[in-house]
């Protein structure tokens, strides 16, 4: 058995890498590739694209810069687990080809169609089966291009999820797992099986949807041409995949009933852990099966996605304060007492946001004074705003009867950041654990876990340390439940604006 395990996170931002120590249980090295944000084509309002071809040249530059880190031998890794960005559609041909840019999750072009499928089918059966309405989804998507680029759909032979494709560049299979399934709306809680009504509802064959494979166990082996790209021997086997936020939750050790996790790159998602196969009626947040969902011990995870989260902070940079890193700008937040004195985010700019029911309203700054307010005081509001957001969405989780006590995150992005942290505690009213672990170090865990290298899940945390919590004080917290208070009511008004 080799010394290590790869992890692979395949973000709409960056391609993240990390080598696990097997034996220690931590990362010997991390690397991410491009240095800035990978660009997303928008080639009208509402879209959002990326090529796969993108994915696989990042994937192969930050393996070059891990080997520049670290250097081990090419029969030392035993095993390659995939995180990804979730919801994406990629087209192949017959040949096995890319028929078009990957559809990615923050486009909101299907709204109309997966709207009108939840008409037709009937919320009630939707929601019971699936869980969802099919909104914006990958089924959704992939029926856009049924009805606006209908050589391409003609053309195609199976779609795939971001990390399916990626998976298939590393071992040639081509496959899917029923979390896969879920995430694009296709599977069926109630019968166990693929959302067969849906795809009929849809006019799509069946038939363009890979065959299933298990989220953790072997799905493949590393092909001679992956293996020569990327600095690796061919044979090594891929033994686990998952979307982002599943695999962040798994990260953290949260795989129980009652557990909760939360992000905040890009997007910024809560997301915790129940029994049952339950549903928000408005389709607010979200319910998936988790990584260790099976039909003998459901396990859906109930996610909270808000778009519009780290690329807001990136935005507010590039427009505002260019050349300026992140930490500077939370140094000059700091200085800005809580709640920015009275400026206010709304952070919804970066597509449908499902929490505002496929809404697309745009960001909305309020209370701006020339007078008073300076760029601190946008970083600060910005931050804030953008945890408010998260609070009016884990209410609705709440009210699926899920009891949030403790959030674990990785200390990254914008939990780096100490006013978002401390707000995103006080507000919440939960303590909040942060961890030094990744994506990309979640999934080398996993690999050990799919591969039989350790034993159970509780094998796959040894190494992992907490590194800062927040327990919510008393004063700060009333303040914060002042300010989101205002929040809400302000959201009120600006949704009846926008005519929601």
């Amino acid at each position: 058995m080799g010394r290590f395990t790869l992890g692979f996170d395949i973000g709409s931002s960056s391609v993240k890498v990390s080598l696990l120590d097997l034996e220690a249980g931590h990362a010997v090295a991390t690397a991410s590739s491009p240095a800035n944000e990978m660009p997303i084509s928008a080639p009208q309002p509402g879209f959002a694209e990326q090529h796969p071809d993108m994915w696989w040249a990042e994937l192969v530059n930050a393996m070059n810069l891990l080997r520049r880190k670290v250097s081990w031998g090419r029969d030392e890794v035993s095993a390659i687990g995939i995180a990804y960005q979730m919801h994406g559609l990629v087209c192949v041909d017959r040949d096995l080809r890319l028929l078009r840019p990957s559809i990615i999750w923050c486009d909101s072009r299907a709204v109309d169609y997966g709207d009108a499928a939840f008409r037709s089918l009937g919320p009630g059966f939707c929601l019971s089966h699936y869980l969802n309405s099919p909104g914006n989804f990958t089924l959704a998507k992939l029926k856009w291009v049924k009805e606006n680029q209908p050589d391409i759909f003609s053309a195609i032979y199976k779609v795939m999820l971001p990390g399916d494709h990626i998976a298939w560049r590393l071992t040639g299979e081509l496959q899917t797992t029923i979390p896969g399934l879920s995430e694009m709306i296709g599977w069926d809680f109630r019968e166990g099986r693929m959302a067969g009504e849906l795809l009929t509802e849809l006019g799509i064959p069946a038939s363009l949807i890979p065959p299933l494979t298990p989220t953790f166990g072997v799905q493949g082996q590393l092909t001679s041409a992956a293996a020569d790209m990327l600095g690796l021997t061919s044979g090594i086997p891929l033994s686990y995949r998952s979307g982002d936020q599943p695999n962040n939750a798994f990260s953290l050790n949260v795989l129980a009933p009652g557990e909760v996790a939360a992000t905040a790159g890009t997007s910024g998602v809560v997301y915790g852990v129940a029994d049952r196969a339950d549903h928000d009626p408005l389709s607010r947040v979200n319910s998936f099966a988790h990584v260790n969902h099976s039909a003998l011990q459901q396990r859906i995870g109930i996610l909270l996605c808000i778009n519009g989260t780290g690329i807001l902070n990136s935005w507010l940079r590039r427009q505002f304060m260019p050349g300026m890193s992140y930490e500077q700008m939370n140094a000059m937040a700091a200085s800005v007492p809580p709640l920015s004195e009275g400026l206010r985010f709304y952070p919804f700019g970066n597509g449908a946001e499902r929490v505002l029911e496929n809404r697309q309203t745009g960001a909305a700054m309020e209370g701006l004074d020339l007078n008073r307010h300076g760029s601190g005081h946008m970083v600060r509001a910005a931050q804030e705003g953008i945890v408010f957001a998260l609070q009016y969405g884990m209410e609705v989780m709440k009210g699926m009867g899920l009891d949030v006590s403790c959030i674990r995150a990785g200390d990254a992005n914008m939990f780096r950041s100490g006013i978002f942290a401390s707000a995103f505690a006080h507000t919440s009213g939960c303590r909040l654990e942060l961890y030094d672990t990744d994506g990309a170090t979640g999934a080398a865990r996993a690999a050990a876990l799919g591969a039989g290298i350790y034993g159970s899940a509780s094998d796959c945390f040894l190494g992992m340390g907490m590194t800062r919590s927040y327990e919510p004080e008393a004063a700060l917290k009333d303040t914060y439940l002042e300010g989101y208070t205002r929040w809400r009511e302000g959201l009120g008004k600006y949704l009846r604006a926008e005519g929601g």
